[in-house]
């Protein structure tokens, strides 16, 4: 088992990594303490999976155990979804001694923490992503919440968890296409802080996409250590954690203008990091070489939904709503090479419609 810190004071918690680990659960949490009351939150995709053995472990531990399953799917990622999960708590009488236990991808995390941070102002939750996005992104940094029709993620709270159960055994079950979608955060690490990182993931990209359980495990590790050290030194992200945003500034874009019904999250981040690389060259920041060698490398990892004619006035328009806008300005995350990064508000329009269009 791998093990990697978040170092928060009062709020630190670990981030637990190995095989096989779903089926030590109730154990873990025996060895922390039990909760009375424990509520497991997943679709039912996920819960068909793995939810009647977790409530089994829990409910062998002596836990009332209660399940409330919830939409799946970025589009149910919305207040209407809290609600939900707000009444299958109190109706069942949730109280501060509860717990809140996270299964399944990044969405199913966001809306649970949410719930968790805001229910009787916060009740202690932990997550156990089954999905290689969530595994490396979302269930780590505390970062809850749901999206809004003019925004995504607008609405949230920082809020962390108590502890983190990554079970890579549950990536063999996940679709193709949401596997592909987790590289492209993946890779995203080695290029905001990490090149050696960056150059693992050219040269073993093969045995990552056939799941090969050493090397996953190894990279899975270190993206969650990564982001553990970012977040260490800045939760709430006032300086050196915006620079887990590259890709986003557009991503983010794509998914409000395409109303979240046409990429993953991941997909939509990968046509971000295209489009930002570009933006990066054009901006003077980054030479062409290793431009073309970015570039490469995100494509290598598989064939991208296509963009289609979205245009650059419709993508504006979503950024400018974003939460990472600040007064006139749209903050991008750019590239001055692998594994550095500049944060920018003085981008051009022109160069913005130029970097899309050579994206397209």
């Amino acid at each position: 088992m791998k093990t990697v810190q978040v170092s928060l004071g009062d709020r630190s918690y670990e981030i637990l990594i190995a095989s096989g680990l779903l089926g030590q659960v109730g154990e873990l949490l025996g060895n922390r303490g039990i909760h009375p009351t424990i509520f497991v939150i997943s679709n039912s995709r996920v819960f068909e999976l793995y939810g009647e053995g977790l409530l089994r472990q829990l409910s062998d531990r002596g836990c009332q155990v209660i399940k409330s399953i919830i939409p799946d799917g970025e589009q149910h990622k919305t207040l209407k979804t809290v609600g939900q999960i707000y009444t299958d708590l109190l109706a069942h009488r949730a109280d501060r001694s509860s717990m809140v236990i996270a299964v399944g991808g990044g969405v199913t995390g966001d809306i649970a923490g949410f719930a968790a941070a805001t229910l009787l102002r916060g009740i202690p939750y932990i997550q156990v992503p089954t999905t290689l996005l969530a595994q490396v992104d979302s269930s780590v940094g505390g970062k809850t919440g749901v999206n809004h029709a003019l925004g995504k993620n607008m609405i949230g709270s920082f809020y962390q968890p108590e502890l983190v159960c990554i079970d890579t055994d549950t990536l063999s079950t996940l679709p193709a296409r949401e596997f592909q979608s987790g590289l492209y955060e993946v890779v995203k690490y080695g290029l905001i802080c990490d090149p050696k990182f960056f150059e693992f993931f050219e040269t073993h990209l093969e045995k990552i996409q056939k799941q090969d359980s050493d090397v996953l495990e190894e990279v899975i590790s270190r993206c969650c250590a990564i982001k553990a050290d970012i977040t260490s030194q800045d939760e709430k992200e006032k300086d050196l954690r915006r620079i887990l945003n590259f890709g986003h500034t557009f991503g983010h874009a794509l998914e409000v203008a395409t109303k979240y019904q046409e990429f993953t999250h991941g997909e939509a981040i990968a046509w971000g990091m295209l489009v930002e690389t570009h933006l990066s060259r054009l901006a003077g920041f980054l030479d062409e070489s290793t431009s073309k060698r970015i570039m490469q490398t995100v494509r290598s990892i598989g064939n991208l939904p296509p963009i289609g004619s979205i245009s650059i006035e419709i993508l504006v328009e979503a950024m400018k709503r974003d939460k990472k806008h600040q007064g006139d300005q749209i903050i991008f995350v750019l590239l001055k090479g692998i594994g550095t990064t500049v944060i920018t508000g003085d981008v051009q329009a022109k160069l913005l419609a130029e970097a899309w269009e050579q994206t397209r």
